[in-house]
Formats: C-alpha cells, sequence, structure tokens
C-alpha cells in the first residue's frame, strides 16, 4: 500500500466527510427510502420506520430538508397539512443507498454464518 502525505490524505477525506455530515446517523437514509417509498406525511414515515421517536424524526427532517435532499409542503386546509416529498437531489443516493443494501446483506451472512 503507498503512503499519501498529509495534504493527499487530507483531500481524500474532506469529501466522504462531507458526504457523512449529511446522511450520517441511523435515520436519514431510511427517512428517505421511507419517503421515496410513498409515505409523505409526518405519521406515515414515523410508522414506517422502527423504534424512532417524533423528535428525532423532526430533527432529521429539518435536517434533510436543508439539505435539499426532501421538501416540506403545508397546505392551508383545516386541519393544516404538511407532507414531505423527495427532491430529485435525493436520487443521487440511490447507488450511495444500493451499495449499503448490498453490503448489508454480505456483512449479515458473513456475521451470522448464513
Amino acid at each position: 500500500m503507498i503512503k499519501h502525505n498529509h495534504k493527499e490524505c487530507t483531500s481524500s477525506l474532506v469529501p466522504v466527510r462531507d458526504a457523512l455530515d449529511v446522511i450520517s446517523g441511523k435515520w436519514k437514509l431510511q427517512i428517505i427510502i421511507s419517503i421515496s417509498s410513498g409515505n409523505n406525511r409526518f405519521r406515515e414515515i414515523e410508522r414506517s420506520i422502527p423504534k424512532i421517536s417524533s423528535k428525532v424524526l423532526a430533527k432529521e427532517l429539518k435536517d434533510l430538508e436543508e439539505h435539499q435532499l426532501i421538501k416540506r409542503t403545508v397546505y392551508d386546509d383545516s386541519p393544516v397539512l404538511v407532507e414531505y416529498t423527495a427532491l430529485p437531489y435525493s436520487d443521487t443516493l440511490d447507488p450511495v443507498i444500493k451499495a449499503l443494501y448490498d453490503w448489508g446483506l454480505q456483512h449479515r451472512k458473513k456475521i451470522l454464518n448464513k
């Protein structure tokens, strides 16, 4: 293995750190998958993801909206209706999600010997 100097190493790490800052944690990708699967209301998203709390979901939705991965739309009905939709930019995560899915299956088989 070739050892890289500090500058080369940092230039490799920064984009990975930036990506992880956006999708870090165990909930963000699950939320994107849920919304992309048609769960557009808060309670639908919450019910589709086991063990996520309302407080955490609200925070993560706000983060994903700030990173332009989802859109929050408020309809001025009675009662007020809020929907979340995946923006086209979230589609750029499809290869990442697929790679994590494949790796997760492989890892599960290796660890559980199945």
